[in-house]
């Protein structure tokens, strides 16, 4: 399949299709043309190194897009990055290839508010050189309407045209707020359009936000969905790009959902990138506590500035105050100030700000020796060795003494709130060096705040959704250069948060990663992953279906139904034989009066990779309640064997293989897989199944059943139970997403 140099996607490299096995994503061969590496030359990246990552992510996006050449079809691909890692680059650039690979329309779906709608495309005319490049490869349109038909109809007869020169072609550039209207204006322009053999590239910013069912559960279609849904009927030819730091929603929600992905790529962020694991793993020597005193009450506020509000302010002026007599000011100095989504708290902390910057100006301006004076750069004093603690270059505290107050004079202090009288206000960040940003929600998802250093987040957890908490990290970035001025300052709750999440964070994009390489569909990826019980991955109105969080310690695993599937049985019947055929069993210690079956074989010290491979990782488990439990099994001894690579196992064959009968209840399950003691509670004969087990490691109990089901029996059925020792604890989330679960 090619295109050739005068079809409607005409370029100057041919389109081909690469063989793909069956069960894989189809992918096609995209190729960086003159805009691609224009752009990529516009960026100055650091290095090559950045440059060929960059690019090269970018193409594996795009080839497992829907290729420009086919008349027909749709795909849905999501693009993980971290908070503040570059995803606006990594979309500009997949932009620019759809430019050279001859896609006449791509459509950037942006934030929901006008600043954060305005950020976006203030970088995309910035990059793409939309205002200042003397040719006319692009035609751009902000929040088009019914007005704007005949424009875009006139580029896709130049594309058609064979008489026209790809280079002269235009692609039609559409940015569109993420808004229910704005998308309705653009739906009823697309209807005017003949788009047969249009291909299209949609990418959707920030897409875990708004776009979303959010009226899933209750069988309803939020406006914004229906949006977009009808905006995909459209496009006969169209890839959908959903790029996100938090892709929890887009990764739970059903897989019959048309926003459900089909194909993923993680990110990798450039070498000064600094995040969670740069904030909170390790010592964590950027962080800082607020203490419970210093939190306003639920229901009042505070008689004064809290003393770490001041302390915070104290850091960040002294940093401003380094820049100005080292003589660096390019870019910015910000300071975050982050209480509450309520408007009310704002108000108060703007105030608070203000008045200890005032004060700070103030007391400085005193003569040397008022007390007053002295008591203030003294405090100064202790805030400047917790800077020296982590920056290399710091002037000495005498010099920044001197620049102080122009750093406090001259640091603007804004509220950014959607409710201010004039809307969100906009930052100008050329007008001044140095910021006190104050406010909730618009300084959360996708809010850039250039130059942050000082973060002051004085809220709770909330609702504890992991993507809210983490989209709240706007103090990650690219920070190398400076990020020993940076300090987090949070209650004890946040903290912990933030921790778990970089380990679910890390764990989620490994899997991620992992199974992107295989190339087969992310419909075959297992949802399960590694999550703090305090956390949940997201907000439940857009998920339809369970999942369920556990962490098994000093626990067992016991099925519900392992007779559930007659095919399942069979596989586990052979696995299971296969597996103790190479073991050497022998009769383990107990009392001589124990009955058969009450007695059993053993074996220890079998490596724990051995049975994690040849039997755990072979086993098919049916019944959505066994499933979910056995893949989090799975992931726990998965992390606990990167770790200790050479554990061992010890594995029980119950009664030797002798048959034991079991009923099943109403719903088809197993009230009860072990026999308790014997001969009573005390079990001085037989301590009872739960307790054979090797209490240091993982023990596998495998069982031979006979299962009655009314007048049903179903023979021979191996059930297997898990001990999992609390050494390999370990919080996770599993979701199953429908059919046999095969771990």
């Amino acid at each position: 399949m090619s295109a050739t140099p005068n079809s409607l996607n005409a370029k100057p490299e041919t389109v081909r299709v690469i063989s793909t096995p069956s069960g894989t994503l189809e992918t096609w061969s995209p190729s960086a043309g003159k805009e691609t590496i224009d752009l990529l030359n516009e960026l100055k990246l650091p290095d090559q190194e950045s440059r060929d990552r960059l690019l090269e992510e970018a193409l594996a996006i795009l080839q497992r897009c829907v290729a420009p050449d086919v008349a027909s079809g749709s795909k849905t691909g999501l693009a993980v990055g971290y908070v503040q890692s570059g995803k606006t680059m990594s979309f500009t650039i997949v932009t620019a290839l759809a430019r050279d690979n001859g896609y006449p329309i791509v459509i950037v779906i942006g934030g929901i508010s006008i600043p954060l709608f305005t950020q976006s495309e203030e970088r995309l005319e910035k990059d793409l050189r939309l205002k200042v490049r003397p040719d006319r490869k692009w035609k751009y349109l902000s929040n088009p309407g019914i007005a704007q038909r005949q424009s875009i109809e006139s580029s896709l007869a130049e594309w058609k045209d064979p008489t026209v020169p790809f280079s002269e072609k235009q692609t039609v550039l559409i940015t569109v707020m993420k808004n229910h209207t704005h998308l309705n204006n653009l739906n009823k322009l697309l209807e005017k359009l003949n788009l047969n053999q249009v291909p299209v590239l949609v990418i959707d910013d920030e897409a875990d936000q708004a776009g979303l069912n959010a009226g899933v559960n209750k069988g309803q279609q939020t406006t914004t969905y229906r949006r977009l849904i009808k905006m995909r009927s459209l496009l006969k030819n169209h890839s959908f790009l959903q790029y996100t730091a938090t892709p929890q929603a887009p990764l739970l929600i059903n897989l019959i959902d048309v926003l459900s992905p089909n194909f993923t790529q993680v990110l990798t962020p450039g070498k000064d990138y600094t995040g969670g694991k740069n904030f909170f793993g390790g010592n964590m020597e950027l962080v800082r506590i607020i203490p419970t005193s210093d939190i306003p009450p639920r229901n009042g506020s505070l008689p004064e500035p809290p003393q770490s509000l001041q302390y915070a302010m104290m850091l960040f002026y002294l940093g401003v105050a380094s820049a100005y007599a080292q003589g660096e000011l390019k870019g910015n100095r910000s300071m975050m100030v982050h209480p509450s989504q309520k408007t009310l708290p704002h108000a108060e902390y703007v105030n608070w700000v203000r008045k200890t910057q005032k004060l700070f100006l103030d007391t400085l301006q005193l003569s040397p020796g008022d007390p007053d004076r002295a008591d203030l750069v003294a405090d100064f004093s202790e805030a400047y060795k917790d800077l020296q603690a982590t920056v290399v270059d710091l002037p000495d505290f005498d010099t920044l003494l001197k620049k102080l107050a122009r750093a406090i004079r001259a640091t603007l202090i804004t509220e950014v709130n959607s409710k201010h009288k004039d809307g969100t206000p906009q930052v100008k960040w050329k007008n001044d060096y140095s910021h006190i940003l104050v406010g909730g929600q618009a300084m959360d998802r996708g809010f850039t705040v250039e130059g942050l250093t000082i973060t002051y987040m004085p809220r709770g957890l909330g609702t504890r959704t992991a993507d809210t908490i983490q989209q709240r990290a706007r103090f990650f970035g690219y920070k190398q250069d400076y990020v020993g001025y940076c300090r987090v300052f949070v209650e004890n709750d946040t903290r912990d948060a933030f921790r778990a999440y970089v380990t679910h964070e890390e764990d989620i994009r490994s899997r991620l990663t992992d199974h992107s390489n295989t190339n087969k569909p992310l419909s075959e990826w297992k949802r399960a992953f590694f999550l703090d019980p305090g956390l949940k991955p997201t907000r439940k109105s857009v998920l339809d279906l369970a999942y369920l969080q556990d962490d098994y310690s000093d626990d067992w695993f016991e099925p519900d139904s392992p007779h559930d599937n007659p095919e399942a049985v069979v596989s586990n019947r052979v696995v299971v034989k296969e597996f103790l055929a190479k073991l050497t069993l022998v009769d383990d210690e107990g009392h001589k009066d124990r009955t058969p079956i009450q007695r059993h074989k053993v074996v220890r010290n079998v490596p724990l990779k051995e049975t994690m491979e040849q039997l755990l990782a072979q086993l098919r488990v049916t019944r959505l309640s066994d499933s979910q439990r056995f893949t989090g099994i799975m992931l726990q001894i998965e992390r606990f064997l990167d770790d200790n690579p050479e554990a061992t196992s010890t594995i029980y064959h119950i009664s030797g293989g002798i048959e034991r009968e079991r009923a099943v209840d109403a719903q088809g399950k197993i009230p009860t897989l072990f026999q308790g003691p014997h001969p009573d509670k005390k079990g001085a004969i037989y301590p009872g199944d739960r307790n054979i087990r090797d209490v240091r490691e993982l023990t596998i109990q495998i069982h031979n059943l006979r299962i009655k089901e009314g007048d049903d029996e179903y023979p021979g059925v191996p059930a297997i139970a898990v001990w999992v020792p609390a050494a390999m604890s370990n919080p996770w989330l599993s979701q199953n997403q429908g059919g046999t679960n095969k771990v």
